[in-house]
């Protein structure tokens, strides 16, 4: 009977004895292997031949594992309710879309792989949600276009950013900047050009910076690299810098380098592209002193030029150096010109003026400016008074040209002492090539004999207007010395220069040789006389026409009323009884007694008249009128 008390106080803890078991219990995916009996949980499902994210999850898992599948979307109820999810890989699947706030409740993840898929974009709410998010790796996709807020909710947290591989032209740099805690930023083989000044400055945590393979032919400073040697490292770890992999740009090795060069480094695998007395030498093999830059220097600018008020003009100014310079205008007034609604700068230097006023007219200044210095030309704007209004049907024309308007002239005195203003404004002219006749649109052009020159191939013309900056290549046969132009503007001023095209002996290679050059303005074009225009022919038809139809109207109108005269007051075809109008009345001489008269209506006042007895037979349709 002892036993019995004892039995029954054990009872109440056999339960506790037992394992716990799950409140809910998911089924494994098919081809998954499920972590369930001990924490954390994990599905592992890699190469599984996955079409989409199994809608069977278990959503307490903690690590997921989706990677080698063919998985082509991430939808927004896929991954619904994993709020303990810590690790999630989707690498080389097939994903093209990720629907906006799919990871919203992966608040506790920490990484995301998602390399080796197809995006083109990532946009702002696609990754809304990642507060806690560490690992970000999109290497390997098709990337072109990275929304300035994608990274917003992670930015405090990001230690690790991989979008390598990919095709992103640009980059939402401020967004970038504010990545305070990541240590490493693969940027490395994709087609960025250019990386904007201070664009690392805040990024204090960064350890290894790789833009490896992308097109970079400079890397401006950046005061991170002035701090490198206050960055925190494990204790009992030898000193290091900043990993920073550049090699595979085309870099231009000029002043803009000497700080990079600079460095102490120890990889070696960086060279220089540019300039040509420096391309395919090891970067860290050239000397500070070669890393040199060539002050600006202006090549081309607008001649003086002369506009109405209220016309638009165009203000041109070409510079070279190394780097390129960078072009400015300033106005008359002394302001430094930029966009506005009244003006448009454009980056090849040329400063259009939409609307010109009489204020406009002076001196403008074009500023050419680089890292080695700065150039200055002036051009001149004249404003003049408004052109008067044009009448549509003038028929007023310019004297006639003997023969052909195109026909080829010899240069006369005008236009040689245009041409020589404008040549004063630009290089001089090279006596080798001469322009020998030319009109509004054509040009002839001969030059000398070059058979000094050994492997003479073809010649070469290269010609622009002062109007645009496009150049104009012609390719002329070897035994060739004039040629004829027949494709320019009229009333344009033309910058040409012939080049010979041989056989370098030396090299084997094909190389140039300049013959000359000059500059030529052709004619301004002529109105020939001729008839009037369409629109005073059409206007006078219509006027015609619009007088026919006026008289025949007047005409018709006037015999109406002279009918209606004629048959008293109503108009002809209705017989009313008794009406004289639809009567026919002779004057009788009394051999016949007058017909009874209808009674006449009486008038409406009272006036003199004359009483003449006629003989009136009603006339109509069943009358015939009676014979004598």
């Amino acid at each position: 009977m002892a036993v019995l008390p004892l039995l029954l106080c054990l009872l109440p803890l056999a339960p506790a004895s037992s394992p716990p078991q799950p409140a809910t219990s998911s089924p494994c995916p098919r081809r998954c292997r499920c972590q369930t009996q001990s924490l954390p949980l994990s599905v592992l499902c890699p190469g599984a031949g996955l079409l989409f994210v199994p809608p069977s999850l278990d959503r307490r898992a903690a690590e997921l594992r989706l990677a080698d599948n063919f998985i082509a979307a991430v939808r927004r109820r896929d991954l619904a309710n994993m709020t303990g999810l810590l690790h999630l890989s989707l690498s080389r699947n097939t994903i093209r879309h990720v629907a906006a706030g799919a990871f919203a409740d992966l608040r506790a993840l920490r990484a995301l792989h998602l390399d080796g898929n197809r995006l083109t974009s990532l946009g702002e709410g696609q990754l809304r949600g990642l507060v806690n998010l560490r690992h970000l790796i999109l290497s390997n996709n098709q990337l072109a276009a990275l929304a300035a807020g994608a990274l917003d909710d992670c930015a405090e947290t990001l230690e690790d950013l991989d979008l390598s591989y990919n095709n992103l032209e640009q980059l939402p740099w401020e967004a970038l900047g504010r990545l305070g805690n990541v240590n490493t930023l693969g940027l490395d083989h994709n087609l960025l050009a250019s990386v904007p000044a201070g664009a690392f400055s805040r990024l204090h945590k960064l350890a290894r910076l790789d833009m490896t393979s992308n097109r970079l032919t400079t890397i401006p400073p950046d005061p991170l690299f002035s701090r490198l040697p206050l960055l925190a490292r494990p204790r009992g770890s030898p000193a290091s810098a900043l990993v920073l992999a550049f090699g595979g740009n085309p870099l231009h090795c000029n002043c803009e380098l000497v700080w990079l060069r600079r460095l102490a480094r120890e990889d070696d695998l960086e060279a220089c592209a540019s300039p040509p007395a420096l391309g395919g030498r090891y970067f860290w093999a050239v000397g500070e002193e070669e890393f040199v830059c060539e002050p600006p220097v202006v090549t081309h600018r607008s001649p003086p030029l002369a506009v109405p008020a209220g016309r638009p003009a165009a203000l041109r100014c070409r510079a070279v150096g190394d780097p390129e310079p960078r072009v400015r205008w300033v106005s008359p007034q002394g302001r430094l010109l930029g966009n506005s609604s009244r003006a448009r700068a454009f980056p090849n230097g040329t400063l259009e003026l939409l609307v010109t006023e009489p204020s406009d007219g002076g001196i403008f200044t074009c500023i050419a400016a680089n890292a080695a210095g700065e150039a200055t030309a002036a051009v001149e704007l004249t404003v003049g008074p408004p052109p008067p209004p044009q009448l549509a049907n003038s028929t007023s024309c310019d004297p006639p040209r003997d023969g052909d308007p195109d026909a080829l002239t010899p240069p006369s005195a005008a236009s040689a002492s245009a041409s020589a203003k404008a040549a004063d404004t630009g290089p001089p002219a090279d006596r080798g090539v001469q322009v020998t006749e030319h009109g509004a649109t054509a040009a002839l052009i001969q030059w000398p004999d070059q058979r000094p020159i050994p492997g003479i191939r073809m010649y070469q013309i290269q010609y622009n207007s002062s109007a645009d900056d496009i150049l104009v290549y012609r390719m002329i046969p070897a035994d060739s010395r004039s040629f004829l132009l027949t494709d320019l503007a009229s009333g344009r001023t033309y910058d040409l220069c012939v080049l010979t095209v041989y056989e370098d002996s030396a090299t084997g290679l094909t190389a140039t040789r300049p013959v000359g050059c000059a500059r030529f303005s052709t004619e301004p074009a002529l109105r020939p006389c001729t008839a009037p225009h369409a629109p005073f022919l059409g206007g006078t038809m219509i006027i015609a026409l619009g007088g026919v139809i006026v008289a025949s109207v007047l005409v018709f109108i006037f015999v109406l009323l002279m009918r209606y005269k004629v048959h008293g007051g109503q108009p002809p075809g209705k017989a009313k009884a008794p009406a004289p109008v639809s009567s026919v009345c002779s004057q009788t001489n009394g051999a016949l007694g007058p017909a009874p008269a209808p009674p006449a209506p009486e008038p409406a006042a009272p006036r003199a008249h004359t009483v003449v007895q006629l003989d009136c037979e009603p006339w109509g349709p069943s009358h015939e009128p009676m014979g004598p």
